[in-house]
């Protein structure tokens, strides 16, 4: 192997501050910028189709709601089960880590069914071919936490950006998944960003929130294969969970793709 000393020590500290004995993180705080900057994506859309602003502060609220309680639930039920099953009662400790992107995809989708149904009253993948915008946003900053906190990284690997996670103890240069991801996701968020903004593609209703989980989950999908294990139980699998949960919502964003340029064909002339 090269020179240990060739490759990036990581040392970072998850903590900002601490008020008392519980330390402000870094990972709360790009947590908190993303879905800031994804209120203000949103409220520029809205202003741009001139829809009901007052839709927005309600909007706010079911997807900061349905994230934490999704991504949390999924953690417990796809992760954590054996754990959480005796510790009913930890699964409320959220502060302590422990959050799936997978359950925060299904809490959000939950959510803005309701939210549909209370307020717009149009199809869900209305507001989510809006939302997906800024979600790719927050994902990224998201990741970005992850680096902070020196968690969710990758196997051993040779090439020069290994990072070496001091902070966890390791030794050897791991590589950086947290930022493959996050690139991916503002790669993502380029796209569907221009589709919204240069083309027709919020017209077609599903067509944006397909391409989203096209791009993100299929990234998510491939990166994992040069993830260590989030879990034991990982060990051996030929595929891990988070590929595993990744499957379903890429066919998924196929369908959506299909079924949204299928309905908004060209009628043939009579």
């Amino acid at each position: 192997m090269t020179d240990l000393l060739s490759y990036i020590h990581w040392n970072f500290n998850p903590d900002i501050f601490h008020i008392g004995d519980r330390p402000i993180r870094w990972y709360g705080l790009m947590f908190a910028i993303g879905f800031l900057i994804g209120l203000k994506m949103v409220e520029k859309m809205f202003k741009h189709e001139k829809e009901n602003m007052k839709w927005i502060e309600s909007l706010l609220y079911f997807i900061l709601g349905g994230t934490i309680i999704g991504a949390r639930l999924g953690h417990v039920f796809f992760y954590g089960w054996e754990h959480y099953s005796q510790h009913p009662i930890e699964i409320l400790y959220v502060w302590q880590g422990g959050l799936a992107s997978h359950g925060g995809v299904a809490g959000i989708f939950i959510a803005l069914l309701i939210h549909s149904a209370i307020y717009t009253k149009r199809s869900v993948f209305w507001t989510i071919d809006r939302v997906v915008i800024p979600t790719a946003i927050v994902a990224m900053l998201i990741r970005l936490g992850n680096l902070f906190n020196s968690e969710i990284y990758g196997i051993e690997t040779t090439l020069p950006w290994g990072f070496i996670f001091e902070r966890n103890g390791e030794v050897v240069p791991k590589h950086p998944t947290q930022i493959y991801e996050a690139l991916a996701y503002l790669v993502t968020f380029f796209v569907v960003n221009y589709m919204y903004w240069k083309t027709n593609a919020k017209s077609k209703v599903g067509l944006i929130s397909g391409v989203f989980f096209i791009m993100v989950f299929s990234a998510r999908f491939f990166i994992e294969f040069i993830k260590e294990d989030q879990e034991a139980f990982e060990a051996g699998m030929a595929l891990n969970m988070g590929q595993w949960l990744s499957i379903p919502v890429v066919v998924a964003g196929i369908f959506l793709v299909i079924w949204a340029l299928w309905k908004n064909k060209p009628k043939a002339a009579d």
